[in-house]
């Protein structure tokens, strides 16, 4: 969801010939005063890496391993990802022999990308479990994966995401290896909470160390039947994650039906009315 020219969002509206979301802005500039990013997109996976402050010893060792492994020849690599997979299997996969070592993680992405060398990064990575609300935030070049579940992804607009396995996309090991972040920390740190807001109780802001995006969590209490989506000094991206209203712009005399999966674009300065049709209404507002 957003104005990237390679995933321009597409305007579902009647009245006017289709147009993408970046066309809309070209032609409207007042509504993004500031030109931030607006890019949004749902995952439906998860795994990270992070680590502990360290010297700089460690992560020269960890750039050290973590490239000849990626450098590895690929019948060697092969051969000893089969025999890993087969005395895990054999120990049962998250047994008490193999749990530290995230034996089922290695199963489950053995089966759904078999051969592939991105199996062994997961000894270099933590498995960070995020539980329903919670955040966390990766600084540029930090290696991470999505393993399952779904989230919201927001991230600045750029075209430069590296990879170098675990995916049908292109791959590029060499300038993955070059890139790359090796300073552990505590995947602890990577996990910040939402803010209340102590104007409007049904929203949470979560709001990363970048000036680049925040993302807020609206959740209207049952007994509201009106809600305001106040005007902002910036664009924003709504995507609805449950429940059904129907919404009126400051912008625009039409009604909008909103329901699980919309997403509508919100002009800097503009409000949007939500007359609600249940009572368990909640949407992420990306700004």
């Amino acid at each position: 969801m957003g104005a990237h020219p390679r995933g321009d969002a597409i305007i579902r509206d009647n009245r006017i010939p289709q147009k993408t979301l970046g066309q809309w802005i070209a032609d409207n500039p007042a509504c993004v005063p500031e030109l931030r990013a607006l890019i949004g997109e749902v995952a439906v996976e998860q795994l990270e890496r992070s680590g502990s402050d360290d010297p700089r010893g460690v992560s020269a060792a960890l750039r050290v391993c973590f490239t000849r492994l990626m450098k590895s020849e690929k019948k060697f690599f092969i051969d000893q990802l089969n025999m890993l997979v087969k005395r895990i299997s054999q120990e049962g996969g998250s047994s008490k022999h193999t749990s530290g070592s995230n034996g089922d993680v290695l199963l489950r992405l053995h089966s759904q990308y078999p051969g592939d060398i991105g199996c062994f990064t997961i000894y270099f990575l933590n498995l960070v479990r995020l539980e329903p609300g919670e955040a966390m935030f990766l600084g540029a070049n930090e290696p991470h994966a999505y393993l399952h579940g779904d989230c919201v992804e927001c991230m600045a607009c750029s075209d430069n995401t590296v990879r170098a396995g675990l995916t049908p996309k292109f791959i590029d090991v060499l300038t993955l290896c070059e890139m790359l972040n090796y300073t552990p920390a505590p995947s602890s740190s990577k996990i910040f909470p939402a803010a209340q807001s102590q104007l409007d109780p049904s929203i949470y802001l979560y709001d990363p160390p970048v000036p680049d995006f925040a993302i807020m969590r609206i959740e209207i209490l049952p007994s509201i039947k009106l809600y305001l989506i106040s005007a902002m000094d910036s664009a924003s991206i709504l995507l609805v994650i449950q429940g059904t209203a129907v919404g009126t712009s400051t912008a625009a005399a039409s009604e909008m039906t909103l329901r699980r999966g919309s997403v509508l674009f919100i002009s800097a300065n503009e409000s949007i009315s939500l007359h609600l049709s249940s009572p368990d209404f909640r949407a992420c507002c990306l700004l």
